[in-house]
């Protein structure tokens, strides 16, 4: 009887061994591979998240003061309650569940520090900044006066104390709506008035039609309507004209940007929210653990230190700020699967204010 050939069973038991080995090897690289790639994405996710909140701070903070008037904006300000005068007190755009003003005074700055006013995030509170500059984009911010009829135009237009007209009509001087484009016009923006007899002052737009913006009492800032010795816009007529008139006037749009954390809509995944104006504010990082600001303040008298100082101390002031240092924290959307951490990192720089950087030692 012929013997039939095969694998004896200590054979298949060996290759069966071998292979195991093979494929657990295998495996292993793969797992290895796999959290290799965990890991990266999510660092990487997580550095993109801060780079994308920095730069938009970056791009808007080296911008302040930029085409507004030195010193800050004006706002209503009653010098007649003297020696106690009596500044209008202006909402400042606030984390959820927060509702704070600008700091007491006649002007706001061009860079308001908000220390500590954000939420609390590992044990430590968070800061806030906002800063303001001049929008160049607007046919109309960079335009010759705005004239109210009784005035020889170079552009037509017609301002009162609760609103301002484009004549659409004027070639060159004003677009068909100021509410369509990229750059259109919205509730909550700002306009700054400009004229030889008021000098500057700031109303809040409260609603739009075709080439007119409102500017009714109770807006957000609570700049509009108010009565004040200066910084209204009753402080721009022509004085004892009847009907009310006003000289040739400019508008400019102006940007309010403030930065801040919002830990209150998703306490799991904080924010790092960017708002213009009264708008509403748009998230601009994911995940953010941490937002400090810090100001190098020239010629400081009170603020110390003068370098890295995180509050401005009178009788110092804002308007002393030169540079802005950001430090800004972030963790990883989800935590590492095999250590069940988070990743955490930070990023910090530091910004020249262009418009605040230079100053005359001989005045």
């Amino acid at each position: 009887m012929r013997r039939q050939k095969g694998f004896s069973l200590i054979e298949v038991m060996i290759s069966m061994a071998i292979l195991l080995i093979v494929i657990g090897a295998t495996l292993s690289t793969l797992t290895d591979a796999l959290h290799a790639n965990e890991a990266v994405t999510g660092m990487a996710d997580m550095q993109d998240n801060m780079r994308a909140g920095m730069n938009l701070m970056v791009r808007d903070i080296v911008q302040s003061g930029s085409g507004i008037p030195i010193g800050g904006l004006p706002i209503p300000f009653t010098a007649a309650a003297s020696p106690n005068p009596k500044p209008t007190p202006i909402n400042r755009p606030s984390p959820p569940g927060q509702n704070y003003t600008f700091p007491g005074g006649s002007v706001i700055a061009a860079v308001t520090p908000g220390y500590q006013l954000g939420p609390n995030q590992l044990g430590q509170a968070t800061d806030m900044i906002t800063v303001i500059y001049a929008d160049n984009t607007l046919p109309w911010s960079s335009m010759g006066p705005i004239n109210n009829g009784a005035v020889a135009p170079p552009c037509a237009g017609i301002v009162t104390t609760t609103s301002i007209t484009f004549d659409e009509a004027t070639a060159g001087c004003a677009p068909t709506t100021v509410s369509t484009g990229n750059v259109a016009v919205q509730p909550g923006d700002l306009i700054m008035l400009t004229n030889a007899q008021g000098g500057n002052i700031v109303e809040e737009v409260t609603s739009i039609g075709g080439t007119k913006l409102h500017f009714a009492a109770g807006d957000g800032l609570n700049l509009n309507g108010q009565v004040a010795d200066s910084g209204t816009i009753v402080q721009m007529e022509t004085p004892a004209s009847a009907p009310v008139t006003f000289p040739p006037t400019s508008a400019t749009r102006i940007w309010m940007v403030t930065y801040f954390l919002d830990a209150t809509t998703n306490p799991q995944r904080p924010q790092l929210m960017r708002q213009v104006n009264f708008r509403q504010p748009n998230a601009v990082g994911q995940v953010m653990e941490g937002l400090q600001v810090s100001y190098d303040v020239v010629n400081a008298v009170a603020t110390a230190p003068a370098n890295n100082a995180r509050q401005i101390i009178a009788p110092d002031s804002p308007n002393q700020i030169r540079k802005v240092n950001l430090y800004l924290a972030a963790r990883s959307e989800t935590p590492y699967s095999l250590s069940k951490q988070y990743f955490r990192s930070n990023l910090v720089t530091q910004i020249g204010l262009r418009s605040l950087a230079f100053q005359n030692l001989y005045n």
